[in-house]
């Protein structure tokens, strides 16, 4: 049973390792190398795009390896295993509250886009981030200073929290504030979202840009809704069974099935693959922004002279937030309520 685990381990940890690697180095590259995108808050996405690149080049090649070879003399003690443990909790909790926050930013976009800018300035992101990551180094540093601890899981293949009733407070506290706030609040403010698209989708308005004023389909506000509530699942799917085995071991002082408890650490590890991908196929401006650069990267190698192409609207979230949200207003329908900006917003930059 050992041997077919860790047979159907290493390759499903090679899967997710390369994954994450090729689709967090796509989008640090379009990041870079597309200046419509470099905001005030991009260092909330570069945050979690290099965390999740960190796990794809650190501790999932670690696992994989550990899954075919299994040591048999591999020290919990030892300065290897606890520097693993410290890297791969560190890793974990700042991909998940820079996504978190990253997921704040894009709802205050969307539903306070008149005041955005006022509330997200490039000192208050990067204030955030400090803190996010001073949270982080104090959270996987606590384990070494004796809240807490780390060793080698034979089930996980790696060098992990150490789910045991002596750490039952520290475990408590991690998935507590340091996965369960997080994952909650997105699920929450993508839900509000998806709320608000319903009731724009059912009242109906109209967008306006500087040439014309066009009328917004409700199929684009459900389109909308569907990125954001597969997001979320996709989300929960990746976390439950970790947080849930987690907790079931640290509780009742058992261990659990050999089966299940490297499943849901090879889930949880594949959310580093899959944050990525989300982001660059779900965001109109980020897919445009991908397009563009695989078609300027043809270009090159083909030897074809660069065509300057007009830019996508969606590349410009400032101007359009600009534009949509004042236009909107006064465009709608007399027998609309008060405006809420989420309306051009969803449908410009879904989330």
């Amino acid at each position: 049973m050992a041997d077919a685990l860790g047979t159907l381990y290493a390759p499903l940890m090679v899967l997710s390792g390369v994954a994450s690697i090729c689709g967090n180095l796509l989008l640090l590259l379009v990041l870079l190398l597309n200046k419509e995108l470099q905001t005030d808050t991009l260092g909330l996405t570069v945050s979690f795009c290099i965390s999740d690149l960190a796990l794809g080049l650190s501790t999932i090649p670690l696992g994989a390896y550990n899954s075919l070879t299994r040591p048999s003399c591999y020290s919990s003690e030892g300065a290897f295993c606890q520097g693993s443990g410290f890297l791969f909790l560190l890793l974990q909790t700042s991909s998940v509250h820079s996504l978190a926050w990253a997921t704040v930013d894009k709802f205050t976009e969307i539903c306070f886009a008149l005041s955005y800018h006022a509330m997200w300035t490039l000192g208050r992101s990067r204030a955030m981030l400090v803190l996010v990551w001073a949270f982080c180094l104090a959270t996987a540093a606590s384990p070494l200073l004796g809240f807490g601890g780390y060793a080698y899981s034979e089930s996980r293949f790696l060098c992990c929290l150490n789910f045991t009733t002596e750490n039952r407070l520290f475990v408590a506290l991690w998935m507590s504030v340091g996965v369960a706030a997080p994952i909650l609040t997105v699920c929450s403010l993508y839900g509000y979202i998806v709320y608000v698209a319903g009731k724009q989708a059912r009242r109906g308005t109209f967008m306006c840009n500087e040439l014309h004023c066009y009328y917004v389909p409700a199929n684009n506000y459900l389109r909308s809704s569907v990125v954001m509530v597969s997001t979320s699942v996709c989300l929960l799917v990746c976390w439950l069974p970790y947080i849930s085995v987690g907790l079931y071991e640290t509780f009742s002082g058992q261990q659990s099935p050999a089966v299940i408890s490297a499943l849901s650490t090879w889930l949880v590890l594949t959310s580093a693959a899959l944050n990525p991908w989300i982001t660059c196929m779900t965001q109109i401006r980020y897919r445009a922004a991908v397009l563009q650069s695989v078609y300027r990267f043809i270009q090159m190698c083909s030897g074809t002279p660069l065509v300057s192409r007009p830019q996508s609207s969606a590349l410009h979230p400032d101007t359009a937030n600009r534009v949509s949200t004042t236009t909107t207003v006064a465009t709608r329908l007399p027998s609309s309520p008060t405006a809420e900006t989420p309306t051009a917003e969803i449908h410009r930059s879904p989330v």
